[in-house]
């Protein structure tokens, strides 16, 4: 079946074919011929399934008639939690929608400057996407007239409620007009989901379709077991040493994390940038731009930054942490095999990590196969379960060290493998006594990147104090103003971190 069959007009297939797709995906099939005749979606689909032209596709063919309401402002209107997802959508919109006379697309997202928005916002257009904070402000100063709206859409609504904007929506939906269609995507589809779907949807029909618990056929999903910090730095360098990686986005827990790990790799010869919620619009968009282009070999993001990226030349996913939800597994993952190609998704996990696997597992109804690389093959492997009286993972001193101490990125190692063989390297800390997360011990949030400290023997040492803390040695007189200086790429830095990350900080973690 091709997409003229699903009662698209010829203008709109036509876009869709110079677009590079000739036949619809499955959820695609499904949701454009329920939304032409006018229903209530309810649709869950894995990310890179299509969603997008599954809600917007059906929106453009509504535009292709006259509205009942002559007004000015929105006949369609998308949600998303994120700036780079309604980036994302904006593009499909015009680039589907170019051959239909009444079809501009605007956005209004965060860190765009309010004159450009009010300007776009004063001319004609039929569509808006937006994320709900910043659609929130333009409604509140009277810039926005949903008289015609026709179609409400809700892109990736579970993250948006993850993300705390339920009371933005509902007063949001509270000004649209009652008669609108409303379709709802959602990778999950109960809790504070299923109750935010009773209010906003009436009679809607239920589509779905490779959801959170259907196995990802075309993404390997791999586990390398680390038996601490210093080992699985090393195996990341491995990792993006893999001359079949073609490009890959690499997964931390906090914003800066993603610096730390960024100037680290791009010390070694990488070329890297990052990306998260601290950085301006400019930089984000310039550092997406340059991984589209394939400017851009290894992209290190958080979660919240790294939502609506769709680029099909991402080959690898590489969870340096895993994610404390496990849902969010399932978004990182499906940043590869995007439009049906293949791809590989390698998560990185201590003993420590066990319980945030294991929640992972039971949420994809799949363990997650072990592999190992040559020459840094763990000592020990993930117990089945690591429990202990009073809560929490084992306990270990120290902290966190992304560039200095023991397996630190710049080793120097054997040309014939990832590491050398064990015998040929210093002795690894024991795993045993590492704290139950990056912030346990201490109850302040803060993170210690010192070194991981050795005797000459290669024996454990005792923890350092914190006055003998080293900061990034072989990054330590880089300026953040040239972030990108060894590989000519990103320039991907959080304006206002200065220049090395230091230790003891207190850590921001994106909401």
């Amino acid at each position: 079946m091709d997409f003229a069959s699903l009662g698209l007009s010829e203008n709109i297939v036509k876009a869709v074919a110079d677009a590079g797709y000739t036949e619809p995906t499955a959820v695609q099939l499904a949701a454009i011929p329920a939304a032409l005749a006018g229903k209530d979606l309810v649709v869950s689909s894995q990310t890179g399934s299509g969603k997008t032209a599954a809600f917007m596709l059906p929106s453009l063919q509504r535009l292709t008639a006259e509205p009942t309401i002559k007004a000015r402002g929105p006949r369609v209107l998308v949600l998303t939690p994120t700036r780079e997802l309604a980036v994302q959508v904006t593009d499909a919109c015009k680039g589907y929608g170019k051959n239909l006379r009444y079809a501009k697309a605007v956005s209004v997202v965060g860190g765009m400057p309010y004159p450009v928005q009010n300007k776009l916002l004063s001319s004609p257009y039929e569509i808006l996407v937006a994320t709900p904070g910043r659609l929130m402000d333009q409604m509140n100063s009277g810039r926005i007239d949903f008289a015609r709206l026709e179609i409400l859409i809700l892109d990736e609504a579970d993250r948006m409620l993850d993300m705390g904007f339920v009371d933005d929506i509902e007063a949001i939906v509270a000004k649209l007009p009652t008669n609108r269609q409303t379709l709802f995507f959602s990778a999950t589809l109960d809790g504070q989901v299923a109750r935010m779907m009773q209010r906003l949807l009436k009679d809607p029909e239920r589509i779905e379709i490779n959801s959170a618990q259907t196995r990802h056929e075309n993404i390997e999903q791999r586990l390398l077991v680390a038996d601490d910090i210093g080992h699985k730095n090393r195996l990341l360098d491995g990792l993006l040493r893999d001359v079949s990686m073609e490009q890959a986005i690499v997964f931390t827990a906090t914003k800066r994390d993603a610096d730390a790990l960024t100037l680290n790799l791009e010390s070694q010869g990488h070329s890297v940038a990052a990306l998260h919620g601290d950085m301006n619009q400019r930089m984000r968009t310039r550092t997406l731009d340059q991984l589209r282009r394939g400017h851009l070999r290894v992209l290190i993001a958080t979660d919240v930054a790294a939502r609506g990226i769709d680029v099909r030349t991402i080959s690898h996913v590489i969870n340096y942490d895993l994610p404390k939800v496990a849902a969010d597994y399932v978004h990182r993952i499906g940043r590869t095999g995007r439009g049906g190609a293949n791809g590989v998704a390698i998560s990185l996990a201590e003993r420590r990590d066990v319980r945030l696997l294991r929640a992972i597992e039971r949420y994809t109804r799949q363990p997650l196969a072990v592999h190992t690389l040559p020459g840094l093959e763990p000592r020990s492997t993930m117990p089945a379960d690591d429990r202990r009286p009073g809560g929490g993972g084992p306990r270990r001193e120290g902290g966190r060290s992304f560039g200095n101490g023991g397996g630190r990125f710049g080793d120097k190692r054997p040309s014939a493998g990832f590491g050398g063989p064990r015998s040929d390297r210093e002795p690894r800390r024991e795993a045993d006594g590492r704290p139950a997360s990056p912030w346990a011990g201490n109850g302040e949030g803060r993170r210690d990147f010192r070194d991981a400290p050795r005797r000459a023997d290669g024996t454990a040492a005792a923890p350092r104090h914190p006055e003998h803390r080293t900061e990034f040695p072989h990054v330590a007189k880089r300026s953040s103003t040239h972030h990108n200086a060894g590989g000519g790429f990103g320039g991907a830095r959080s304006e206002g971190t200065g220049g090395k990350p230091r230790a003891g900080r207190t850590f921001n973690r994106d909401r």
